[in-house]
């Protein structure tokens, strides 16, 4: 029988075919450091459990195969919208809630058991254990029950049951269903119940699995992150963010406003799940609480002390003692913890990204995005070099328009048609004196 460690090392193996290495393991690492029932919980939307559960089993067997545990919550709206019309009960809503009688309430049991037996047995089938959790993690109070019917809000969730669960070796796999005082099932909405396992957790992921796969910009494109801290106020002021994707918004803000500050939500589909955990490009919408980027287009604006010892903690070698004084600004984007920023120069007559640099405890927070996202809006056009051992190569293979190697380096470049230029001024930064002292850095 194979070992639970010889199986990790061999799904690292094909986590490493598919991305850097070294990027991989930066990810794993870190997330195998936190306990294992607060590394992620994951809601899976009823959509997504209909059309798509052999795929999401075996994203979560996945997980559970190289040591992580999430915690995962699932609904069944579309499959419950369907049983209830089959045999005529209807349910109308409130502020968005399910008035639900006694009769819709049995039916909810029995959709909601239905689904999770289902997706325990895909993940089984999977080779992982799984167990349900039905109901009797959730405790909850009537939320109004004149208006509402047996709706509850979640008072308590117990937190032995699933830490029972994932000691056994099991994923935990939990419905929306709470129970009141006396025994009483209640019908819990799948976001409600995600905030009360949130803010019982603490966890560093909050993942939800969509058929979509994320947030919509106005043309219909994913938006790749979004940094709360920076970024709120101009989407609630966004013509376009209105109806579903807004109230989705502001849940995400309660989420994290209840979260460490390293927690994210992640929304992705099944398949992109491996992706958006463990490569820096993500597959999918990051949300994070964030930090504010500071935009500066001159050195004395920055902490000098404070920004070499990122770039030297970022790539592990020590700085020239002139790189500084030689640096030609044209831009600077740093966060306000000093754990990411971008440095981009002017060389000649083109934009030079000098440095992206992110600390190796804010990778997996979306730091990394948040940075680029903001100076390459701003900058349509730039270039960069890379070493071929850095980990970010396939995060900058993803962003690029092009590359060409040349000699060690790679060369890339972003929004760059013209191929004597691109000639040209490849040959230029590839003939750039290093930053670090070391001669191969």
């Amino acid at each position: 029988m194979t070992s639970p460690t010889s199986t990790r090392q061999t799904i690292v193996q094909l986590l490493s075919n598919m991305s850097d290495g070294k990027e991989i393991r930066s990810y794993l690492n870190r997330f195998a450091e936190v306990d294992q029932t607060r590394f992620a919980v994951i809601k899976i939307g009823g959509a997504v459990m209909r059309d798509g559960i052999e795929e999401t089993a075996a994203a979560l067997a996945f997980l559970h195969t190289v040591g992580l545990t999430p915690i995962v919550l699932h609904g069944g709206g579309p499959q419950l919208d369907e049983t209830l019309k089959t045999r005529g009960v209807e349910t109308p809503k409130i502020d968005g809630l399910r008035v639900t009688s006694a009769e819709a309430l049995d039916i909810a049991r029995d959709v909601f058991t239905d689904v999770n037996i289902k997706l325990v047995e895909a993940v089984r089938a999977q080779g992982v254990e799984a167990h349900s959790l039905a109901a009797g993690v959730v405790e909850a109070d009537y939320l109004d029950k004149e208006k509402f019917g047996f709706v509850g809000a979640p008072t308590n969730v117990r937190l032995e049951l699933i830490r029972s669960v994932a000691s056994s070796g099991a994923i935990p796999i939990l419905t929306c269903l709470g129970i009141a005082p006396g025994g009483q099932m209640l019908n819990v909405n799948g976001d409600t119940a995600t905030r009360a396992l949130v803010h019982a957790l603490q966890p560093m992921k909050i993942i939800f699995l969509s058929s979509v796969g994320g947030l919509l910009d106005s043309k219909g494109e994913v938006i790749h992150s979004i940094n709360l801290a920076s970024d709120y106020d101009d989407l609630m002021a966004d013509g376009h963010v209105d109806g579903g994707m807004r109230l989705k918004i502001e849940e995400i803000k309660r989420l994290l406003d209840d979260a460490p500050l390293s927690s994210s939500v992640s929304i992705t589909t099944p398949s992109g799940l491996v992706r958006e955990l463990f490569t820096h490009g993500g597959s999918g919408t990051l949300v994070r609480k964030g930090e504010l980027i500071h935009e500066v287009a001159s050195k004395e604006k920055l902490d000098r002390k404070k920004t070499e010892s990122l770039v030297e903690d970022a790539f592990g070698r020590a700085l020239k003692k002139d790189w500084w004084g030689g640096l030609n600004i044209h831009e600077i984007h740093m966060s306000e913890s000093y754990r990411a920023g971008a440095i981009l120069t002017k060389v000649d007559d083109f934009i030079y990204l000098d440095k992206f640099a992110v600390l190796e405890d804010a990778r997996g927070e979306g730091l990394a995005r948040t940075v680029w996202r903001q100076f390459a809006e701003k900058n349509p056009v730039f270039y960069w070099r890379s070493q071929t051992a850095n980990g970010f190569n396939a995060f900058y293979h993803d962003a690029a328009d092009g590359s060409v190697k040349a000699g060690p380096w790679t060369v890339f470049w972003i929004g760059e048609s013209g191929f004597d230029r691109i000639a040209k001024i490849v040959e230029r930064i590839a003939a750039l004196p290093t930053s670090f002292d070391e001669e191969d850095a």
